[in-house]
C-alpha cells in the first residue's frame, strides 16, 4: 500500500527510450502562435499547437489483486507515447521521456520511462516537493470544477491535489494518496546517463472528488510531464503543448483527451 520504490538493475528497458511510438497529428485546432506575452521580453517560439488525444486500452486482466510487476509487463505492451514538447526553449533539455497508459475498470496504469544526465532523488515523504527531484507527472480532469495534479519523483514519492486553479488547490489526504502503488527501477549507463521507469497504479478512490465507477464511460482531460526544478539543468517537457511565457503545468485549458477502449491505443 502506498509508494513502494523498489531499486533493482534490470537488463534493458523494455520498451526502449528510444523505441516506437504513435504520433498522429489532428488537423482540429491548428493555431499558429507569434506573439509578445504583455510587456514580457519573452517571445514565443514560431510552432503548430494541435489539441492532442489519446486511446489507452482497457485491460481486463489488471485486477487491484494483480501484482504491480505484472502489470509493468502489461504496460510493455502497450504503445509508447513521446514527451517531446518543449514549451520554454531556454529549459530545453537532451532528457529523454515516454510513457504508457491503459486502464482497467477501477484503475488508471502508468508507466513512465526516462532517461537523463542529471538525476536527483530527495523527498521521501507524501506531499513534499517533489517536482524538485527527478519528477514525472500526470494531470487529468473528469469535468470543469477542478483537476488532479499527481506528481512523482523517481523514487516513487507522491504528490497529489485538487483544485481549479494553480493557486486553488488542496493536498489530497494521506488515506487517499496511500492507496496509489508506484513500483521504480533505476539504472546508471555509460554514458553517465540514468535510465529509470516507474509504474503507478492509481484507484478510482484516490479521485475523492468524484464517484467515478467505470472509468470507459467517459472522456477526460490530461496531460503528461517531466521536470526538476533543482536539477543542475532544470527542464519542464510537456504531451500536450503549452503556451505561456513562463514555465506552468497548471494550464488546464491547454489538456488534451484521453478515453479507454478495448484494444485501443492510438494517439493524435
Amino acid at each position: 500500500m502506498g509508494s513502494n520504490p523498489t531499486l533493482s538493475a534490470k537488463p534493458a528497458l523494455a520498451p526502449a527510450i528510444a523505441g516506437s511510438f504513435i504520433e498522429v497529428f489532428s488537423t482540429n485546432y491548428y493555431i499558429h502562435f507569434i506573439q509578445f506575452c504583455g510587456r514580457a521580453k519573452h517571445k514565443y517560439p514560431k510552432f503548430s499547437l494541435t489539441m492532442k488525444s489519446l486511446i489507452g486500452r482497457y485491460i481486463e486482466t489488471a485486477t487491484p489483486s494483480a501484482d504491480i510487476s505484472n502489470i509493468s509487463l502489461l504496460l510493455d505492451q502497450q504503445p509508447a507515447y513521446l514527451l517531446n514538447c518543449f514549451p520554454w526553449p531556454e529549459y530545453k533539455s537532451d532528457t529523454s521521456v515516454n510513457f504508457s497508459i491503459a486502464a482497467s475498470e477501477s484503475h488508471v496504469l502508468l508507466k513512465f520511462r526516462v532517461k537523463e544526465r542529471n538525476f536527483r532523488a530527495v523527498h521521501t515523504t507524501i506531499n513534499s516537493p517533489v517536482y524538485e527531484d527527478s519528477c514525472v507527472e500526470f494531470f487529468v480532469a473528469f469535468d470543469d470544477n477542478g483537476y488532479y495534479n499527481f506528481e512523482f519523483n523517481c523514487i516513487g514519492t507522491t504528490l497529489a491535489e485538487f483544485g481549479k486553479t494553480r493557486k486553488l488547490r488542496k493536498f489530497l489526504p494521506l488515506s487517499a494518496i496511500e492507496k496509489i502503488m508506484t513500483e521504480t527501477v533505476i539504472k546508471y549507463v555509460k554514458d553517465d546517463s540514468y535510465i529509470w521507469e516507474l509504474v503507478v497504479v492509481i484507484p478510482v478512490e484516490t479521485f475523492i472528488h468524484h464517484k467515478i465507477k467505470d472509468l470507459r464511460t467517459q472522456e477526460y482531460r490530461v496531460n503528461f510531464y517531466k521536470c526538476g526544478d533543482e536539477l543542475t539543468q532544470p527542464h519542464y517537457i510537456v504531451w500536450s503543448p503549452i503556451v505561456t511565457s513562463e514555465p506552468d503545468f497548471h494550464q488546464p485549458q491547454f489538456f488534451g483527451r484521453l478515453t479507454f477502449s478495448a484494444g485501443a491505443g492510438l494517439s493524435k
